[in-house]
């Protein structure tokens, strides 16, 4: 079974929760083009990372979710697969192919709208923008823009796949 990246969840409303999350590090890969085309031009390049294609051969197990950032216009987007808990940017090996970077994320807190079915732009634009809208009714502060997680495999039928559209929150306290 796949390893998840680790939250807390700290408090529910109707539409979101709260989590915070301890702080982690990203493998990404930065692509052009259509919301699903440029999820599967950058999974290749980060499944090589992790298997082994980079500077000491080490490999990594998979952790879901994978993360897809995409800028305001959805022509740019950032893939990212999330290292298993416990790895530091310091120990990483330098990667062997030139699109993948590596960023350290530091613990937050982010409100995260869970979904299911196909991760298609419009479905996803569609509950980001729900997203942004509840928790801006909710009185908090978004800090950037937000991004997408998804858990399953390819394979597994559409209306089964756990998908979420997830935002920081700025100056959150509990």
């Amino acid at each position: 079974m796949t390893a998840e990246q680790p939250y807390t969840t700290i408090k529910k409303y109707p539409e979101f929760e709260i989590r915070h999350y301890p702080s982690y590090v990203l493998i990404q890969v930065k692509t052009k083009g259509e919301f699903s085309r440029a999820a599967n031009m950058a999974f290749s390049p980060l499944v090589n990372y992790i298997s082994g294609r980079n500077q000491t051969r080490e490999k990594f197990a998979m952790t879901a979710p994978v993360l897809h950032a995409p800028e305001k216009d959805f022509k740019t987007h950032v893939v990212s697969f999330v290292l298993p808990e416990g790895v530091s940017v310091e120990d990483l090996p330098l990667p062997a192919d030139a699109q993948v970077t590596v960023q350290n994320i530091d613990a937050h807190y982010a409100a995260a709208h869970r979904f299911r079915g196909v991760a298609n732009e419009d479905h996803f634009k569609s509950y980001g923008e729900r997203l942004e809208t509840e928790v801006k009714a909710a009185g908090l502060v978004t800090n950037g823009d937000v991004y997408y997680a998804r858990y399953d495999p390819p394979w597994k039928p559409g209306i089964l796949r756990r998908n979420e559209a997830i935002v920081a929150l700025k100056n959150y306290s509990q």
